[in-house]
């Protein structure tokens, strides 16, 4: 068992633990909202999706962004997923993130989305 994201206690007053599967899903979801330069020890960890919620909508900016984020995915997360899509998309202040991937341990298929609001 893995510890749960994001930390807590469970029912029995011990950290909470998840499954393999949710703990891949928390761990892309951590890689996607984190941003370069915020962990001290991994500067290059994270994927800057965020500044898109504060950015000026535009194709080019989202393109970058899904392609700097499919780079972290495939970097960080490469040996326990196969990435096989991933859509980032942004309206108003909301930002979505739809990721389709593969674990490699079980050959499961998954579809993942992460919605953050300024």
């Amino acid at each position: 068992m893995n510890i749960d994201f994001p930390f807590r206690i469970d029912a029995c007053g011990r950290t909470a633990a998840t499954g393999d599967a949710d703990h891949i899903r928390d761990m892309i979801e951590q890689l996607l909202f984190t941003a370069p330069g915020e962990r001290v020890n991994r500067p290059d960890f994270g994927s800057g999706l965020l500044q898109m919620v504060f950015a000026p909508n535009s194709a080019e900016l989202a393109a970058a962004l899904q392609f700097t984020a499919q780079a972290a995915l495939q970097r960080y997360l490469g040996e326990l997923i196969d990435l096989q899509q991933l859509t980032v998309s942004a309206e108003d202040a909301t930002l979505t993130v739809v990721v389709n991937y593969v674990i490699h341990a079980t050959q499961q298929p998954a579809t993942q989305t992460f919605v953050r609001s300024a």
